[in-house]
């Protein structure tokens, strides 16, 4: 028997009776992470890591949660259970289970450059890896974050100079703190979007180191905070919320800006390659560091990812889940479509 199987539900350990990031309600479900296609409503019991832990609460309510330290083994049924940063958002993590000497690891979502928010991945050896491969590209290769972040804050400057307002699309959840975390403040005030800062209050509650910001209300405008930098949901962009900040450039920070085509379609005026998600090298390296010879696939470019582990001599499966990874037409539609 497999230490985890595939199930309609989600990801699920009989040996000792609970799911990873489930996507329909069971009793108990063990969360890699606060985004909403991994952290759903209707468990009745939650495991998750402490640092996750507030961003669930904030989102689920009053739920039944426990919390487990990075590193720490907690036995459930007949299986070992720890969890392990994965790099993706503040307290993300993979899960490791052990049954009989057998190692699986569920990744959850993960990236493996060190954000400098985040903690940084790290590799868990296993007999079975189960990888997301949002980005599962060779196209998708991701510039190094200070390269980045120079380039957005030369953009911002720019606008500022212009007598523009720079107004920044990026998940309230993960991708905005990021961007928060290495703006240059000296440069202007920092607006948020009401979603963006709900989810500032409750990591700078935990203990996470945010620069000051303004959350946007109605008395907060171009005039009141001029040379300003905006950050909102993907969902505020194109909206009459933006009407109070004059004239604006709007940018997009996205694994996507990498194919041209997406920025056109989001009509931004700049697009900025920056993801919570490995790139196709950060999804190689991450795999082969775990010594698993067997290799689940799931959420993104799934066919094409495994034939290539397979050439590379893993045997390579695709999972069929309901993870969307970090999209751009979910990104549209919600805020809370954040992955």
């Amino acid at each position: 028997m497999s230490v985890l199987s595939f199930t309609d539900r989600g990801i699920y350990c009989a040996a000792g009776d609970f799911f990873i990031d489930p996507w329909r309600p069971v009793d108990r479900a063990l969360i890699t992470h606060g985004h909403a296609d991994h952290s759903r409503p209707g468990h009745m019991r939650y495991l998750s890591t402490q640092a996750a832990a507030p961003v669930i609460r904030h989102r689920l309510g009053a739920i039944d949660l426990d919390t487990v330290a990075y590193g720490e083994a907690r036995r459930i049924g007949d299986a070992q259970v720890s969890f392990h940063p994965a790099g993706h958002v503040p307290g993300s993590a993979q899960i490791r289970v052990e049954v009989d000497g057998e190692v699986w690891v569920a990744s959850g979502d993960y990236k493996i450059e060190n954000d400098g928010l985040s903690e940084p991945f790290e590799p868990v050896p296993c007999h079975a890896f189960i990888s997301e491969c949002t980005f599962g590209l060779p196209v998708f290769r991701w510039d190094a974050q200070a390269d980045v972040m120079a380039a957005v804050n030369a953009w911002w400057a720019a606008c500022a100079a212009a007598g523009k307002t720079a107004v920044l699309g990026a998940y309230a959840l993960g991708k905005a703190q990021r961007l928060l975390a290495h703006l240059n403040t000296e440069q202007g005030p920092i607006l948020t979007h009401g979603a963006v800062e709900a989810t500032n209050a409750v990591l700078r509650t935990q203990g996470v180191r945010l620069p000051d910001t303004v959350q946007v209300t109605a008395d907060v405008t171009a005039k009141t905070h001029p040379g300003a930098i905006v950050l909102a949901p993907p969902s505020a962009m194109g909206t009459p919320w933006m009407k109070r900040f004059g004239t604006v450039e709007t940018g997009f920070a996205s694994g996507w800006m990498r194919l041209r085509g997406v920025r056109r379609r989001r009509a931004a005026d700049r697009g900025f390659v920056m993801s919570d998600h490995a790139d196709w090298a950060g999804l190689n390296t991450a795999i082969a560091e775990t010594g698993a010879e067997r290799i689940f696939v799931t959420h993104g470019y799934t066919s094409v990812f495994r034939r290539w582990l397979e050439t590379q001599g893993y045997d390579a499966q695709i999972v069929e889940t309901e993870f969307e990874g970090e999209s751009v037409d979910a990104a549209e539609t919600s805020e809370e479509a954040e992955a």
